[in-house]
């Protein structure tokens, strides 16, 4: 999420004004963090708020970037009448460049805080950066179009994404035929299920690897329901599925493998503005996640999934703890045991899958 506190720090901010009940400026939310963990020196490069990210990156190359772009990029000054309205200046588009991001799902229920021109400027920035996005677009058809990915001598890899009611995606906000705005999932019923898989089996080649992405549920807990399950399930036996990709959550959730294939039911939040917000922290907020999952090339399988953990501090990830990245540790062994998945803690800090 780097728009408001976090679109303030860098090099252009953008106008602070805010219309929630909480706050009237974007910096404030600042300052509240300024308060826990010490000043913050403005501005600050592009670089600056993935911090250490930037170094797991780097040593291990993946071949994709993908992040759930939580923000519209944007210089409109026209709010929804929502409450909570994220966005970033165009301007600061460096920083998603700064850590290469390949991909940015924009089906989610903040790409259209500023309107459907907030959501314009945010396609147009984006593929003028040569940034791919999935999930949104200008018709129905281009938000259901998957961003398509390649690197020499490996298989296409489809990123399709949906935003559903559950994560607070207004319905108003479904992209049809004459309108702009997000795949929008009105239900994860089984008739959706194959509604997706139907959209995947006309756009999906012999030997393409297939991610579908879902902003779905609340914001805090572990619980994950069962139709969110349910739904993973009926996509991985569809056959052409190979990794369920949610978030929403603020924090890390279960981890399941069904089947060979990897579910990621909550990502938690990766960059934000929250420090410093009170209220939740039993679920350690701070406490974000990499996820670096390696595919078989020839089968869609999971090989295996390295988790690198890192606290967010003075709006910048830097390696946490091991203490820290034990708790993780034990959390996602805690909630993954009703769904086959346990978490090592390895000796460099960083974390194992087993299933």
């Amino acid at each position: 999420m780097t728009g408001r506190g976090i679109d303030q720090i860098l090099p252009h901010p953008s106008e602070p004004a805010l219309y929630e009940p909480y706050m009237t400026s974007a910096a404030e939310y600042v300052t509240l963090a300024e308060q826990v963990t010490g000043p913050i020196a403005r501005p600050v490069d592009f670089a600056y708020i993935w911090g250490e990210a930037l170094e797991a990156l780097e040593e291990r190359r993946p071949d994709f970037r993908i992040v759930n772009l939580e923000t519209s990029v944007t210089t409109s000054a026209k709010a929804e009448p929502k409450g909570i309205n994220y966005r970033m200046n165009p301007a600061n588009v460096l920083c998603l460049l700064a850590a290469g991001i390949d991909c940015c799902i924009l089906a989610n229920n903040h790409v259209l805080d500023w309107g459907v021109p907030g959501l314009l400027d945010t396609l147009d920035i984006l593929a003028r950066a040569g940034i791919m996005v999935a999930g949104a677009g200008r018709t129905e058809a281009k938000a259901a179009w998957p961003a398509v990915m390649k690197r020499e001598g490996q298989p296409r890899l489809l990123v399709f994404a949906f935003g559903e009611t559950s994560s607070g995606v207004p319905p108003g906000w479904r992209a049809t035929s004459r309108r702009p705005g997000v795949a929008f999932l009105g239900e994860l019923s089984n008739e959706a299920a194959q509604r997706v898989v139907a959209g995947i089996r006309q756009r999906k080649r012999e030997r393409d690897l297939v991610v579908v992405s879902i902003h779905w549920g609340g914001n805090w807990g572990y619980t994950i329901p069962e139709t969110h399950r349910a739904f993973a399930h009926r996509l991985v036996d569809s056959g052409c599925v190979d990794v369920v990709y949610g978030h929403s959550s603020h924090h890390v959730k279960g981890i399941e493998v069904y089947n060979g294939r990897l579910i990621l039911y909550g990502c938690g939040d990766f960059i934000t503005d929250y420090e410093g917000i009170t209220g939740h922290e039993e679920f350690r907020p701070e406490l974000v996640a990499a996820y670096f999952v390696r595919l078989d090339p020839g089968s869609g399988r999971l090989v295996g999934l390295e988790v690198v953990p890192f606290r967010s501090r003075r709006f910048r990830l830097e390696r946490c703890s091991r203490e820290d990245a034990g708790w993780l540790a034990g959390m996602l062994t805690r909630q993954g045991r009703k769904l086959g998945t346990q978490v090592a803690l390895r000796a460099d800090g960083t974390l194992s899958l087993g299933w």
